[in-house]
């Protein structure tokens, strides 16, 4: 009997309230456990997603499914961390491709796929193509070529940083349409990439206020024609 009351006290707290709380939950199992409760805390945990601006799965062995429907809900997402982690984050282009129909796309100003070598040039450009607000992306550690940075360029007029570590099929190319098109570029680590010094320094003359990491420190136009000088 008094097990019923209890369980009929907490069936009187309001959504509203429901969400707050589950607001406040870091693990998406327990989201996940609670939104099977019934259909007043599933809605509860939907409402808690929805007013969430920040995603980071940094951690979690997530699979495109469950990553997907979390993301579809948070309606104001505008940071999403989708990076590898230890466990194995089994997300693929299919992800990507659902994540892209989300409502929060267009809002999103930071995205990061680190590491992740299940994604290819298709879900990427599926995805980014509808970032119209992106100011920051990491496809560090990914197989991605040029055709990934032509629609990073094509779409994100707004990016300012974007991380290519260790992207080896990423060329000179791909890197100048993203220094043509992204006038508001600030930074660029393209380290253990293959694209030669020569061809990064040809980057500054478009864009000479550009950083560009690289192994051994920074390369901006100061530095570069400090060198230039040094070799005459």
């Amino acid at each position: 009997m008094l097990v019923m009351e209890v369980e009929a006290e907490i069936d009187r707290l309001p959504i509203d309230l429901l969400a707050h709380i589950f607001v406040l939950f870091t693990s998406y199992t327990d989201l996940a456990q609670a939104s099977g409760v019934c259909k007043k805390w599933k809605q509860g945990v939907n409402e808690s997603l929805a007013r969430r601006h920040n995603l980071s799965f940094a951690g979690w062995k997530m699979d495109d499914d469950s990553t997907a429907r979390l993301v579809c809900y948070a309606y104001n997402l505008t940071k999403l961390d989708i990076p590898r982690s230890r466990w194995g984050c089994q997300i693929t282009d299919a992800g990507l491709l659902r994540i892209s129909l989300a409502k929060c796309v267009s809002n999103l100003t930071s995205i990061s796929l680190w590491g992740l070598t299940g994604i290819t040039d298709e879900g990427v450009v599926q995805l980014v193509s509808r970032t119209i607000c992106l100011q920051h992306l990491n496809v560090g550690g990914t197989f991605i070529t040029d055709e990934s940075l032509f629609a990073i360029a094509r779409s994100c007029p707004k990016l300012e940083t974007i991380v290519l570590w260790s992207c080896r099929h990423v060329t000179e190319s791909g890197l100048f349409s993203l220094v043509d098109k992204c006038l508001k570029l600030k930074s660029m680590n393209v380290w253990g990439t293959r694209v030669p010094a020569d061809s990064l320094n040809n980057l500054l003359i478009v864009n000479p206020t550009l950083q560009i990491k690289v192994r051994v420190g920074k390369l901006n136009f100061k530095t570069v024609f400090a060198f230039e000088e040094c070799g005459d």
